[in-house]
Formats: structure tokens, C-alpha cells, sequence
């Protein structure tokens, strides 16, 4: 398949999940050696998750299909430029490239607008609109000593 072609398969996920009214007007796909191993739709609003975006749910079937945490030589295939939320998963993923169809423009025109987003990242975090104070008790850093220790962890 052609990379327009995979293209045409995320979107034909997103437009699926409009016409299912399943979820929101986003699809995505993952591929690696030519062939699809992950699949996702937006949803958000039928699984009462705020994380279930698209492109998360194709990272998740995919690496189970993988049975890897990684997404090597691995192409993403979205409908829309990723939020934030999903740009964080992409590169924990690790996969080689990202194409999308729509841009983050485009969403925000249909109410799909995470440029709040953005804004907020780059607030010192005293001044975000979710205030977010560190909290640290003697043991605070006992779980990272004890990973650094560990002699049989998988590093990620």
C-alpha cells in the first residue's frame, strides 16, 4: 500500500466513527512492514476516557501486537495533526514518522481547540489554570533510589 493510501485508512477510521456516532472525527493507524497493526478512533465520549484519543488507541493495539512498549520502524497514519496529549505518547512510542491529514487549525474550526493547551505548558506552573504544587515527604524519592538500584529493570 502507498502512503496515501494508508492516509485514506485513518481517515476512513474517523469518518466510521462520525457516522457510528461512537466518538469524535479522529482515526488513526499504525504500520510497520507495509501491513496495518494498530488501529484507533476518538473515544473519548463512549468510553468516558479523556485519554482515549485515536492515536492512543492504535499505540496501545499496536504495541500488544508488537508485544513491545516501543514502536520501532513503525509509521503513524492519523486524520489530524496530534494534541498534545497524544504528541507525549508518539514519542514515548518511539516510531519513525508521523503523517496527518488535517491540521490542529483545522480542529480548532470544528471545536476541537487544545491551544489552551499549549498556552498552559508554557505558564510557569504557579500560574497554570490546574494548580500543581510539589508535595515531598522524606520518602518522596524512595521508589526512583529504589529503580536506580534495581538490577533488573527494563529501561524505557
Amino acid at each position: 500500500m502507498s502512503e496515501e493510501k494508508f492516509m485514506e485508512e485513518a481517515i476512513d477510521e474517523a469518518l466510521t466513527n462520525v457516522m457510528t456516532r461512537h466518538g469524535g472525527p479522529f482515526g488513526a493507524i499504525i504500520v510497520k512492514d507495509g501491513k496495518i497493526i494498530g488501529r484507533g478512533r476518538n473515544e473519548v465520549t463512549a468510553s468516558n476516557d479523556p485519554t482515549a484519543h485515536a492515536e492512543v488507541q492504535a499505540i496501545r493495539e499496536a504495541c500488544q501486537n508488537l508485544k513491545s512498549f516501543q514502536l520501532e520502524n513503525c509509521e503513524i497514519y492519523t486524520s489530524c495533526e496530534p494534541c498534545p496529549m497524544c504528541i507525549g505518547a508518539i514519542y514515548w512510542a518511539r516510531p519513525k514518522a508521523v503523517y496527518y491529514a488535517c491540521t490542529k487549525e483545522d480542529a480548532a474550526k470544528i471545536g476541537f481547540d487544545d491551544q489552551f493547551i499549549y498556552e498552559q505548558l508554557a505558564l510557569p506552573k504557579e500560574y497554570r489554570q490546574i494548580p500543581m504544587k510539589q508535595i515531598f515527604p522524606d520518602n518522596g524519592d524512595l521508589p526512583f533510589k529504589t529503580w536506580e538500584k534495581s538490577q533488573d529493570k527494563v529501561e524505557y
